[in-house]
């Protein structure tokens, strides 16, 4: 017991109420809201901590609070392998901006603007097939931070 009301002193006395970024190395949450200092791997750990005990982490992504980004889009299993057993095939479609692969993949993704996402893809070619050797991950992660 004394162990804990030291660590939650600890955890008060670091903390404020001034809202906070996300943080590159433990991410948004509950834990980098109250503890804003990142300088030491004690105080990451204790952000870290915080965030997984609490499980707030996943709602304040999939809810934009918390310091947390909203998702464009919810990645299923069913665009992950849409994506990677048509990888050459959406390449060129996203090339010229229109196709079936696009239009399969917006609907898999639940976008509801298709024209603006068709256009959006091929103005991001370059930043979504970043190499030859783009992976079905690499290229979903790049169309979610590129596309609309």
């Amino acid at each position: 017991m004394k162990k804990f009301l030291v660590s939650f002193a600890a955890v008060v006395a670091l903390s404020s109420s001034a809202m906070a970024g996300v943080n590159s190395q433990t991410g948004c949450g509950l834990g980098a809201m109250i503890i804003k200092d990142n300088s030491t791997a004690v105080l990451l750990a204790l952000q870290a901590t915080t965030n997984g005990t609490s499980g707030n982490q996943t709602f304040g992504i999939t809810s934009g609070t918390l310091g947390c980004q909203k998702t464009k889009f919810v990645m299923n299993e069913q665009a992950q392998e849409f994506v990677a057993s048509n990888m050459d095939q959406l390449a060129k479609e996203i090339a010229v901006g229109h196709g079936e692969s696009i239009e399969t993949l917006a609907e898999l993704l639940a976008v509801s603007d298709k024209v603006a996402f068709a256009t959006s893809l091929q103005e991001n070619y370059n930043s979504i097939y970043t190499s030859q050797n783009a992976t079905m991950s690499d290229v979903l992660d790049n169309i979610s931070t590129t596309a609309l």
